[in-house]
């Protein structure tokens, strides 16, 4: 076994992988309204038990709850950012899909578009921007709109 680390990448990526309570109702999230693709899945019994979801280079995975999910509220605490190139493209198109995303603002040098998935999971699309700190996207589009 070799220590150089350099010349021997194992890991490929980290995939998000969610416990949800109503598969149907996420794979509509996930694909109706982010544009997700359904690359593969586990079907038991008939039903979609577990998938796997790709969007661009971008990965998920989902899981239904077999029996009674746990009492504590899912989603509390996890986020899940994905890096994009034009995340104000991704806000457009998730709306017009009839998603409800929070409007975009700009955090950390990054645009940011966030919004929650039915069980409570928070889902951020960001890209970088030079736009100032804190601008939110209706302010910053009527200021585009007079230039």
């Amino acid at each position: 076994m070799s220590n150089d680390l350099k010349d021997n990448t194992n890991v490929k990526q980290a995939v998000p992988f969610f416990m949800v309570v109503n598969m149907d109702k996420s794979l509509n999230f996930y694909i109706n309204g982010l544009g997700f693709e359904l690359k593969n899945k586990w079907e038991p019994s008939g039903k979609i038990e577990w998938c796997w979801l790709q969007l661009d280079n971008a990965s998920i995975m989902l899981q239904e709850y077999r029996q009674s999910p746990p009492n504590e509220k899912l989603g509390e605490g996890v986020s899940v950012c994905f890096m994009c190139e034009d995340a104000l493209t991704i806000y457009n198109q998730i709306t017009l899909r009839g998603l409800l995303p929070s409007e975009p603002f700009v955090g950390n040098n990054l645009w940011v578009v966030g919004l929650k998935d039915p069980d409570g999971y928070n889902i951020y699309f960001e890209s970088p921007t030079d736009v100032p700190e804190e601008t939110l996207y209706s302010e910053w589009l009527k200021t585009n709109k007079m230039n």
